[in-house]
């Protein structure tokens, strides 16, 4: 192996820890996480409501809990594509 090729599997390898490739992916993408917690939340919130549901059918109740997580999710990813979109064209400055 040439020594160009040995620097950069070191480099790689030197940053295996699951740890460590989380918290480097978290930066690059932070609203993913946010994404996840929310959809946690949410399941959570609703798993707890599920017994004082009150005379709401469980499959109704379940319906409104699987689009209020969804709808957590997606608005995470969309403020993400968003800031994305901001750093890259608008925060860059012009060459």
């Amino acid at each position: 192996m040439s020594p160009s090729q040995e620097s950069v599997f070191s480099e790689y390898e030197a940053d295996t820890s699951q740890t460590s490739k989380l918290i480097r992916k978290f930066k690059e993408t932070p609203f993913v996480p946010i994404g996840m917690a929310g959809f946690a939340a949410v399941v959570g919130y609703g798993l707890y409501k599920l017994k004082h549901r009150g005379s709401m059918k469980m499959s109704l109740h379940l319906i409104h809990m699987r689009v209020a997580a969804q709808g957590f999710v997606v608005g995470a990813l969309t403020c993400g594509v968003l800031y994305s979109m901001y750093r890259d064209y608008v925060g860059k400055p012009k060459e």
